[in-house]
């Protein structure tokens, strides 16, 4: 009977990727770990607004009410169909998942790296799938992605049953670019950003969508927040496409909290070169050979 069971196991439950200190449910359960709990979180939790931009107090929350500027987010929804959408994710499951640590599985179309010693390989990597060419025009005709054109492309695959999430980070800046492209497909979830900076946040009055009175706030800061106290949360509707730029690319570390997956959620992430790899910077020449390499659209999972 023991046997059968086993037999009958998804293979997500017998093994996982993680590495270090990072778990997942399946190896919490091989382990016979304690139930695993949530880290401590942010004392204070903010909500982003898409509609003015700004980071707004939770509901019933100590700072319900109030707010700060959050620069650097741009939320496109509905950026692909719900027929695109599942075209792209059954082209992805043609192509073998690798596991990753946390619960994820990921498939990655760009140059192998070792960041730690700033060097890359473009051997096996023939560039991005082919299913990403329309994806990739029709982000250029977006105000803010004029001009982008990545290099990389890594796909991420959350499961509840496996516990999937990402740790707090800062995506690298010697290789990657400027602005970090995010598709949310299947499920919507909550990106959430925190910032271990000391110093405080100065708050206004939570602004409604008019530009006056959003003017007015930001003159009349009347409470401040520890930086290293609050978290900010940002809602991602499925099929949107998330911009990071400037501040929220570099000084806010992102992730996905397990609690956050309540069902697949499949995210495609696209990434340009730093201005090293760019005409007039150092290793321009194999910034273009990368390039190249890429938008031919010929690629498969390296």
């Amino acid at each position: 009977m023991a046997a059968a069971a086993a037999a009958e196991t998804p293979e997500v439950f017998r093994q996982c990727g993680c590495k270090g200190i990072r778990t997942c449910l399946i190896c919490e359960r091989l382990r016979g770990d304690l139930p695993w709990q949530v880290p401590p979180g942010k004392t204070h939790r903010f909500i982003y607004c898409s509609d003015t931009g700004w980071a707004v107090g939770a509901e019933e929350s100590d700072f319900e009410g109030w707010a700060f500027p959050f620069p650097g987010v741009m939320l496109i929804e509905d950026f692909v169909t719900r027929e695109e959408e599942a075209e792209m994710v059954r082209l992805m499951d043609l192509e073998p998942w690798k596991l990753s640590q946390s619960g994820r599985r990921k498939q990655d179309y760009g140059p192998k790296v070792n960041f730690r010693k700033q060097k890359l390989k473009t051997e096996g990597f023939q560039g991005l799938p082919s299913f990403s060419r329309e994806v990739v025009r029709r982000m250029g005709l977006y105000p803010g992605l004029e001009g982008f054109r990545p290099v990389e492309q890594c796909n991420l695959d959350y499961c509840p049953e496996r516990g999937s999430a990402i740790d707090s980070h800062l995506d690298d800046a010697w290789l990657w670019g400027e602005r970090l492209v995010s598709l949310n497909l299947l499920s919507p979830t909550v990106l959430s950003m925190c910032r271990e900076a000391p110093g405080s946040l100065l708050l206004c009055s939570a602004p409604s969508a008019a530009p006056d009175a959003m003017v007015d706030s930001v003159i009349a800061p009347s409470r401040s927040v520890l930086c290293q106290e609050v978290e900010v949360a940002i809602p991602l509707p499925c099929r949107s496409l998330l911009v990071l730029t400037g501040a929220a690319r570099h000084q806010w570390k992102h992730a996905i909290h397990r609690r956050h997956i309540k069902a697949r959620r499949v995210c495609a992430t696209f990434r340009e070169l730093s201005a090293e790899f760019c005409p007039g910077g150092r290793q321009q020449e194999l910034g273009h050979e990368l390039l190249q390499i890429a938008l031919s659209f010929q690629g498969r999972p390296v």
